[in-house]
């Protein structure tokens, strides 16, 4: 009998195209008044990216905002060279975390598993604090989305232990959608 997650992973593409959206209305200002903003958790996605042997098609910080979400997001989704979308900011419970309710309703495919291993392992390393994540992922006409906190420990944590090891199996996957 055959190991079908493995004939899976190994028929997967070896890279991507990725887009990395930051959300952050604070580093959003900074920039706007000429100001280098620290966009740490960005800065991780993009290292661990090329580290992996993906490309970077594209990177974009915007503020926490309903309309610029879903505008940079479907920018992202025309792109022919993009396969992935990775967003981080505006996944916690505060009034201006609205990514969840910005992407969500695009996905055709959610990736249950995803939020709930993201909380799981965050659990085991911050504690009862992980449940205010709403981290969550899932696809949109054969593209794979990832949206994760601002946390720069969250990010890297999702990137080396979920996103990576998986992603061309999930981008493999997703175009026979």
């Amino acid at each position: 009998m055959s190991n079908v997650p493995n004939l899976h992973k190994e028929t997967s593409p070896t890279s991507a195209g990725v887009y990395v959206i930051t959300c952050s209305t604070s580093k959003y200002r900074q920039l706007q008044e000429r100001k280098r903003p620290d966009d740490v958790s960005g800065n991780i996605i993009e290292q661990l990216v090329r580290h992996a042997g993906h490309t970077l098609v594209g990177r974009k910080l915007i503020p926490d905002s309903r309309v610029l979400i879903r505008n940079t997001l479907r920018a992202a989704m025309a792109r022919r060279k993009v396969d992935a979308i990775i967003v981080t900011g505006g996944t916690g419970i505060s009034q201006t975390d609205v990514t969840f309710e910005t992407i969500s309703p695009f996905l055709d495919r959610e990736l249950l598993g995803f939020g709930e291993i993201f909380r799981r392992i965050s659990y085991d390393e911050i504690g009862s604090p992980a449940m205010m994540s709403r981290a969550f992922a899932g696809t949109i006409k054969g593209k794979v989305v990832f949206c994760l906190p601002g946390s720069p420990n969250g990010v890297k944590m999702a990137m080396e232990k979920l996103i990576l090891p998986e992603l061309g199996h999930i981008i493999g996957l997703s175009r026979h959608f």
